[in-house]
């Protein structure tokens, strides 16, 4: 039973990963074809219109897409009203947010994309709908074990930009404006693609309704998350604007270069979280707290055996980069020392979210971005990019031992309590 267990979890977890690293490639093809095109301007502008709309879109949503998965997998998948009432926030939250992108196009222009129109910037307020919704029937088909879809809509997110992208600039389209069509339209394709499949497969069926008890629920249970994937990603990015306002860009770009290396330690992980969160969330309470101790043994060496060859990869940076970047070698062993504890903590948060406490998940990171803020502003005067780097180490591990002890926490009061008298339908931090 414990091989057949194993084999369980490892099956999914490796489709998701190669999901992703197909999805890598494509969107690393995707950039050289905008940097050929358009330089480096057009790869600023490429990289904003894939990040700040589904930020605006997440944040409106108040972290549907986080909330998705636990609703649709834990004690509520048999509630008919879930699937209607993620659909309703989406749609609500993501139209609402793209008026307000829409009427900000001026401001978000001038701070964002000096190098394109304000209508340029207006048009992209598609985006914030359609990425949304996207990412909305990723976390559905998440939530309801269907991993091959979800893994579809991973692939096809990346690879349906470049054709598109690419028959518009030959039909005479500007850049920018084939970036915001490509990827609204290759958004769209995806998004109906998914839906629909979900559709099929059950999610809206037994004639369920949005409710606005449910809607409160979920937007309580992903805000609670969503604080937390925010400092995730101010953590990571933080010491980027210190050492550019430090010690400026040239600094800069050799600590980015460093940090993508070390980074790719996460691909893994990531798709081992993405795997065991809906399923910890069906099993529940002391059932999913055994599962995941037993995965931190199985996944923590996972990122330490990588770190090896990454380790290697490092010394070839002056080779692929150009002889200024040997100064990157040693920030990027540096930060794979600090990112070795992330398998520990891929399935902690996976734990955690399933257990319907995902506020002790943002409490992790934010011990993580101040521990950053505070050895950022001491090193980096000191040690430039190393100092940096050092930050960084030092707040990846202390992200990581805080989730090692909530997980103590959280699975200790489980122990504690008779299966009868656990609850099913709390959701607390």
């Amino acid at each position: 039973m414990s091989e057949r267990q194993s084999r369980s979890d490892r099956q999914p977890v490796i489709s998701n990963l190669v999901a992703r690293i197909v999805a890598l490639v494509a969107l690393a093809a995707a950039t050289i074809i905008v940097a050929r095109t358009g330089g480096a301007k057009a790869v600023g502008v490429f990289s904003l219109l894939r990040v700040l709309p589904w930020l605006a879109g997440a944040i409106a949503s108040q972290g549907v897409v986080g909330a998705a998965p636990y609703f649709l997998s834990g004690p509520t998948r048999r509630d008919r009203n879930v699937g209607p009432t993620l659909l309703a926030i989406a749609v609500v939250t993501g139209l609402v947010a793209a008026v307000a992108w829409a009427a900000a196009s001026p401001l978000i222009e001038d701070l964002f994309f000096k190098a394109a129109s304000v209508s340029a910037v207006a048009a992209a307020s598609f985006l914030v709908m359609t990425q949304l919704m996207e990412s909305t029937a990723k976390a559905c088909a998440q939530g309801t074990g269907d991993m091959g879809g979800a893994n579809r809509v991973i692939i096809l997110e990346e690879v349906l930009y470049l054709p598109l992208y690419v028959i518009l600039l030959w039909v005479g389209v500007g850049q920018i404006a084939a970036m915001v069509a490509a990827l609204a339209a290759g958004d769209v394709i995806n998004g109906s693609i998914a839906w629909v499949r979900l559709s099929r497969r059950g999610l809206f069926a037994g004639g369920g309704k949005p409710t606005l008890s449910l809607a409160t629920r979920i937007a309580r249970y992903g805000v609670s998350a969503q604080v937390g994937s925010l400092l995730i990603l101010l953590n990571e990015r933080l010491d980027f604007a210190i050492v550019a306002a430090i010690v400026g860009p040239a600094a800069l770009g050799i600590y980015a270069v460093a940090s993508k290396l070390a980074e790719l330690l996460r691909v893994p992980t990531t798709a081992i979280q993405y795997v065991l969160y809906p399923q910890y969330s069906r099993v529940g309470g002391k059932e999913a707290a055994v599962r995941a101790r037993k995965m931190m043994r199985r996944a923590g060496w996972l990122p330490i055996a990588l770190a090896f060859p990454l380790a290697g990869g490092a010394f070839l940076l002056p080779v692929v980069y150009g002889g200024q970047f040997r100064s990157a070698i040693v920030p990027t062993l540096i930060l794979l020392g600090g990112l070795a504890g992330a398998g520990v903590s891929s399935v902690v948060t996976a734990f955690l979210y399933a257990d319907g406490r995902p506020g002790l998940n943002s409490v992790a990171a934010g011990a993580g971005v101040v521990v950053t803020v505070v050895l950022d502003l001491v090193l980096i005067p000191r040690l430039g990019v190393r100092g940096a780097a050092i930050a960084s180490t030092a707040a990846y591990l202390t992200t990581s031992a805080a989730h090692l002890w909530f997980f103590h926490v959280a699975s200790r009061s489980h122990a504690e309590l008779p299966a009868e008298s656990m609850p099913l339908v709390e959701v607390t931090t």
